[in-house]
């Protein structure tokens, strides 16, 4: 499994300082996504509605909403 490309503008485009540590989000050679963001597992695994679950090898993480709204132009239909 392979980084395609990225889905959106890169950091630097949102306005971070240093253009390299930033939520992101890519498309990997599968054809599934791999997102960069915020550790928010502890926080946010009790808010999960009751028809949502996480596996224990899956982390809930935050992604910037500016990050989504760049990205989906790049987000393909199918």
């Amino acid at each position: 499994m392979k980084i395609v490309r990225r889905i959106g503008v890169p950091p630097s485009a949102r306005g971070s300082s240093s253009g390299a540590t930033c939520p992101d989000v890519f498309e990997l050679s599968d054809g599934n996504f791999a997102v960069i963001g915020t550790e928010a597992t502890k926080a946010l695994d009790g808010e999960l509605p009751p028809d949502a679950a996480r596996a224990d090898y899956e982390r809930i993480v935050i992604v910037s909403r500016e990050t989504l709204i760049r990205a989906k132009a790049d987000i393909p239909d199918a």
